[in-house]
């Protein structure tokens, strides 16, 4: 008997993502700030493009909780040398701009400037120029991203990245200021995106459902868990431990925190962090991580996958809900009254497709 399961999780899943509202304050922000850029006279003869990077663009954003503001990421190109620019040279060439515009609203991070506007904070990345050879790519992006909403409409693929179809070898990577080090560092968003393109086609379009699933995990067991990993890491660490082949969301959840559980109970039980190279680039993302705040956080996937599977499990949605709403809180739906078929609330199961909750057990 097919339970109606998989309409809770595309309930559960409609409640955690960003608001219209809050992707409309988004477009509205990093379109401004766009305009902005491109008709400033001081910056406009050093400015190549600016795009989307982060959770916003790769489609694995979740709602901001109490309170917080909606994060966008973006990438500003610039014509700079960073032979003829340091870090803090290349970032100074910014401020009047920002006290123009932004002035009381910006401030200074070690790699970028976070800009925090009402409903919506914008973390703004300055890289040196590119090579010739992909000075174009980047330039394109711009235009291609003027008409790009992204609607979360997980009915469709992903939007394809001026790297899809090309051997990785042909592009290079972006070089970032870094204040606090004194120098610049190799980034590659494109390759990130990219990546995440290939592996949610891989999971059959559920990829990135499960990486906004496991966020809220973590969202509402914040006051359990230690401050990292969160944000990109995390993200990071799910596409490393979510396996190919998933029929569901759900299965996804499961078999991802039981693969972290496995893949990491060595270096949870001697307090280090395992190295876990970006996408792109050879650089340890978890580089941040603490290897106590490791192990804890460890323990507390252990706990969460055993919960999950019990859940993935149950014989039907009356004590499967519960379970799933103890990982996810009051945003996954209780189960109705009136046994496993019943229809009450409007939870009816849902068909499968990319980027949507497809039928099986709990899927």
């Amino acid at each position: 008997m097919t339970l109606p399961l998989p309409s809770y999780f595309t309930d559960f899943l409609n409640d955690i993502r960003p608001t219209p509202a809050q992707r409309a304050d988004m477009i509205d922000g990093h379109t401004r700030l766009r305009e902005r850029l491109e008709s400033d006279t001081q910056l406009k003869t050093g400015f190549v493009s600016m795009f989307l990077q982060g959770s916003y663009r790769r489609h694995t954003a979740v709602r901001p909780k109490d309170g917080k503001r909606a994060d966008v990421d973006l990438i500003v190109v610039t014509r700079m040398k960073e032979s003829e620019f340091t870090p803090t040279e290349a970032m100074a060439c910014f401020k009047p701009f920002l006290e123009k515009h932004y002035k009381g609203k910006y401030r200074q991070q070690g790699r970028s400037f976070g800009i925090e506007m009402s409903t919506v904070e914008m973390d703004l990345v300055i890289t040196a120029a590119p090579s010739e050879s992909e000075a174009g790519v980047y330039s394109s992006l711009s235009e291609s991203e003027d008409d790009l909403h992204l609607d979360e409409d997980e009915t469709q693929p992903l939007v394809k990245t001026a790297l899809d179809g090309l051997p990785q070898w042909k592009t290079e990577p972006l070089r970032i200021p870094d204040r606090d080090l004194g120098r610049w560092q190799d980034t590659h968003p494109l390759v990130q995106l990219s990546w995440t393109n290939q592996k949610n086609a891989r999971c059959s379009g559920h990829y990135v459902n499960v990486v906004k699933a496991l966020k809220w995990w973590r969202l509402v067991h914040a006051s359990e868990l230690p401050d990292r990993p969160k944000s990109y890491p995390l993200e990071h660490l799910i596409g490393d431990c979510c396996p190919d082949g998933i029929s569901s969301v759900a299965e996804g959840v499961v078999r991802t925190l039981e693969q972290f559980s496995q893949r990491y109970a060595f270096y949870a039980a001697c307090n280090q962090v395992p190295y876990s190279p970006d996408r792109g680039v050879d650089q340890n993302v978890l580089a941040r991580i603490d290897g106590k705040d490791f192990a804890k956080f460890h323990a507390q996937v252990v706990a969460a996958s055993k919960t999950a599977r019990n859940a993935f499990e149950a014989p039907d949605a009356q004590t499967a809900a519960p379970l799933w709403r103890e990982l996810f809180g009051d945003k996954f739906p209780q189960a109705p009254d009136g046994g496993p078929s019943s229809k009450k609330d409007g939870f009816t199961p849902h068909q499968g497709g990319p980027g949507v909750v497809g039928p099986g057990r709990f899927a």
